[in-house]
């Protein structure tokens, strides 16, 4: 005993310590009333300096877990210890008692039960940014820049709706991309899957359903699924979703809802066209749906001119709900998202936003809003989609030599679509390439019914070497072309 205690570089020794020292009086390892090593002896049998346990010993006593007696030592507390009758312990069974809820989120849990790369495969399956590619001198100078401003301020509760400066300088953000703010008001949240979240739960179920492309973003499918929606899904053409198929459904079904996300679709990578685009604002409105656009990768195109955000369709009316972030594009791990939307429904989201989470960080949030206005922003995107679309063009180089037998799709972002010939099976071929070393989404994962896209799969190139990059999909290619 004592002489066990391994250090770490961590955390200060005292404290190590005391944290020691503590789990073997909890754990039974010293009794009440037990006097306890002089400091001079329990320094030497630690290895650490007597200072360090005399400040390890203050720090017990002040929490009551032990106490000195003068000219005797240190005693363990009498209330530490075991009570002699002991409650016998209650072990329920946690899967009979948790919520259909909870029941579902586990077995729609991707991350859970999903294709995980192991250390040292070629992982495919990822589609965020490049930690290599963070700007993290100036994100460190924004933090120290705006804790000098409003440090005390930022340490203490904020507001439900958003920190006003980071508020305003996303709506002029919008509004710079072509967005009527006339009407329309802000949330800001916890990233993209908080703000879907609370949309999904403030909108009435009248049919239950809800309409989306097919295939879609896998935590959509998951969350709509979660909120007991029966989904629909368009299919999706090289220039966005199959309008006819898109009014047909329209026509024979009511929905509470379309979920949509027109640029660098996830999975498809597909950008919907500026025909399309005004054509399907048209269709919702004339059947009055609202929409829900998924603002995901809009910074990452690569080729052809910008194609502004559903959102600028919409003018003046109330109908279209956006949800954007910079998670794909900057730092996900802020965790800061948007809602823009009309000022009623955001009135709404707002109280039930401080019901939930109270308020998101407003340490993040001011950190976030200083790196933005520091004018950091424009530089690092330019050198991100620089990068970004180098491994994009080296990608589909790789994939066109090793899978002439595919159709990419994909025109920005930080993934590509692979769709096999129809009878080939990419779970089969998952299995086969984890065996060598590399992984990838089949791409089934992101459709409505069982069975479709069972001959696809989505590529995440953002974090992968280049030197893996052409190892991985030349090593799927030979795969492949033993099974055509």
């Amino acid at each position: 005993m004592y002489s066990d205690l391994q250090l770490t570089d961590d955390r200060p020794v005292y404290i190590q310590v005391k944290d020691y020292m503590k789990r073997l009086m909890l754990k039974g390892g010293l009794q009440a009333k037990q006097k306890l090593p002089s400091t001079r002896e329990l320094s030497t049998l630690m290895k650490v300096s007597r200072s360090t346990v005399l400040l390890a010993y203050a720090e017990l006593e002040e929490e009551g877990l032990i106490y000195a007696v003068k000219g005797k030592g240190n005693y363990v507390s009498p209330s530490i210890g075991t009570p002699e009758t002991e409650t016998p312990p209650w072990e329920p069974d946690w899967s009979d008692r948790v919520s259909d809820y909870a029941l579902q989120a586990e077995q729609l849990d991707l991350m859970k039960h999903g294709s995980g790369a192991e250390r040292g495969e070629i992982s495919f399956t990822s589609i965020a940014p490049d930690e290599k590619l963070f700007d993290l001198h100036n994100v460190k100078r924004a933090f120290l820049d705006r804790m000098s401003l409003e440090g005390e301020v930022l340490l203490n509760y904020g507001y439900a709706k958003g920190y006003r400066p980071l508020m305003q300088y996303l709506l002029r953000y919008m509004e710079n991309k072509g967005v009527d703010l006339e009407g329309k008001d802000i949330l800001i949240t916890n990233g993209f899957t908080e703000g879907f979240d609370l949309v999904l739960s403030a909108l009435r179920k009248r049919s239950g359903r809800a309409l989306c492309e097919n295939p879609t973003h896998h935590t959509a499918i998951k969350n709509l699924r979660l909120h007991q929606f029966e989904l629909t899904g368009v299919d999706m053409e090289s220039d966005g979703l199959n309008l006819k198929q898109l009014e047909n459904k329209l026509a024979s079904d009511t929905y509470d809802l379309a979920y949509l996300v027109p640029s660098y679709h996830n999975p498809t990578g597909i950008v919907t066209s500026p025909a399309k685009r005004a054509e399907i604002i048209r269709l919702m409105n004339q059947y009055k749906v609202p929409v829900i656009e998924d603002g995901f990768n809009e910074e990452l195109r690569y080729s052809g001119s910008h194609v502004s955000p559903l959102i600028t369709s919409v003018g003046k009316g109330s109908g279209l709900i956006y949800l954007g972030s910079f998670s794909k594009v900057l730092f996900p791990g802020l965790r800061v998202g948007w809602i823009i939307a009309d000022q009623a429904l955001i009135d709404f989201l707002e109280s039930m936003k401080r019901a939930r989470s109270i308020h998101t960080s407003t340490l993040d949030q001011s950190l976030l809003y200083q790196y933005l206005s520091n004018g950091h922003f424009e530089k690092y995107l330019k050198r991100a989609r620089t990068e970004y679309k180098r491994k994009y063009e080296l990608v589909v180089r790789c994939l066109k030599q090793h899978l002439p037998m595919c159709r990419i799709s994909g025109e920005g972002g930080l993934h590509l679509f692979v769709q096999f010939p129809e009878a080939f099976s990419t779970r089969e071929l998952l299995e086969a390439c984890k065996a060598k070393g590399v992984t990838f989404m089949p791409g089934d994962t992101f459709y409505l019914e069982e069975g479709q896209g069972q001959n696809t799969m989505r590529l995440g190139f953002s974090r992968v070497s280049d030197e893996n990059i052409r190892k991985g999909i030349r090593i799927i290619g030979e795969i492949a072309a033993k099974w055509r």
